[in-house]
């Protein structure tokens, strides 16, 4: 027997700290200052380049983020740490990504209308998880009191939209009843707040998405699932090499490349077109004029690349209406931005109504969501 499947809730956790770019420039610019002071004789003789200083009007313009949100604001705008500051815990205490996705995951339940003893199965689906093993997901599992599985996966930005595929999977198949699919993302402790092309991009946030069988959903905010597709590529392009196999590889632990690094351009030119041509090709095969579509929830890493992928798609450019912006107060959330965006951005849509929620990034990786509003 096959089930039709529906997104029923969704959650957000949103950190209680917030950093505007001009006081993230402050610290980049202090540091700036303070390295070429330092290096000032290598400099002067050519054998090291000058660090160039940020500013807020050149954050904004490159990517359209104006703040975000950080689980440590004391450690990023420190000139001599430039990360966040978060203390081991126990291992008899709750992770930061657990606690984080107990607050989604019951903002998410409350908005579904259902309680822990509908969930069959958790999964947590982020860029970077804090440890390997015992899984994070089955943490929350323990946390909420849910019975049943769970287990983590790891698509970098795209892990939100592939994690509700693996949920809706599990749902038609009757393997599940209900499913929730967790998104804790720490993007600040992976971040190179040293790097002038890329300090700015990311923030943190934890996103929590309820999947269940249509003939047991009872909330008001209920939306089918039409079709979802999945895409990847291969590129380095986008990379984090930090791993357990750093300790194998003595020396090179403080190397740029164990933080988030990118090509930008390139990512900009080859993701761009790709998303925009598999959300026209989903929509085809799926029978949806595109002139139809009320909303796309997109991933939220950079406005002009949203802009564009929305026009590719519309044939024009998309009103603020028609693709959402949330990365102007979140920044780059990694998996969670396209989340936050339908989360935020839904409750007005009525019967019948379609939107897609895309999400895409390193792997090249592409996750789109066809829903529509039920009756």
């Amino acid at each position: 027997m096959v089930f039709k499947a529906v997104i029923s809730g969704t959650g957000l956790y949103t950190p209680k700290e917030s950093i505007s770019n001009e006081e993230l420039v402050e610290s980049f610019n202090a540091y700036v200052e303070n390295y070429n002071r330092a290096n000032q004789a290598e400099i002067e003789a050519g054998e090291m380049e000058a660090l160039n200083p940020s500013s807020a009007p050149f954050i904004e313009k490159a990517s359209g983020i104006k703040s975000r949100y950080v689980i440590d604001k004391k450690g990023v705008l420190d000139p001599e740490i430039m990360h966040p500051l978060i203390p081991e815990r126990s291992n008899d205490a709750p992770s930061i990504l657990c606690e984080m996705g107990v607050s989604a995951c019951q903002d998410a339940l409350k908005n579904a209308g259902k309680t822990v003893a509908d969930i069959d199965a958790v999964i947590v689906a982020c860029s970077n998880l804090q440890r390997a093993y015992p899984a994070i997901s089955i943490e929350l599992q323990s946390a909420l009191g849910v019975e049943g599985f769970a287990f983590d996966m790891n698509v970098a930005c795209s892990s939100a939209t592939f994690g509700i595929q693996q949920a809706l999977n599990m749902v038609e198949t009757g393997s599940a009843r209900a499913v929730l699919v967790v998104n804790p993302e720490i993007c600040s402790s992976h971040l190179n707040f040293r790097d002038r092309d890329s300090h700015f991009i990311f923030g943190d946030v934890c996103t929590a998405v309820v999947i269940e069988r249509q003939e047991t959903a009872t909330s008001a905010k209920q939306f089918e699932v039409v079709d979802a597709k999945l895409k990847t590529q291969f590129s380095n392009n986008i990379r984090n090499n930090f791993g357990f196999l750093n300790r194998c590889a003595p020396g090179s632990e403080k190397d740029a490349d164990k933080l988030f690094v990118q090509q930008g351009r390139k990512v900009f030119k080859e993701v761009s077109p790709m998303v925009a041509n598999i959300i026209v090709e989903q929509l085809a095969s799926c029978d949806i004029a595109h002139d139809s579509l009320k909303r796309m929830w997109l991933h939220q890493a950079n406005l002009n690349m949203n802009q564009l992928i929305a026009r590719r798609v519309l044939g024009r450019d998309a009103s603020v209406d028609e693709a959402p912006v949330i990365l102007d107060e979140y920044a780059n959330t990694s998996s969670a931005g396209s989340i936050i965006a339908f989360h935020k951005y839904s409750a007005d849509f009525q019967a019948g109504e379609i939107g897609v929620i895309c999400s895409f990034g390193a792997g090249y990786s592409v996750g789109s969501v066809v829903v529509k509003k039920c009756g």
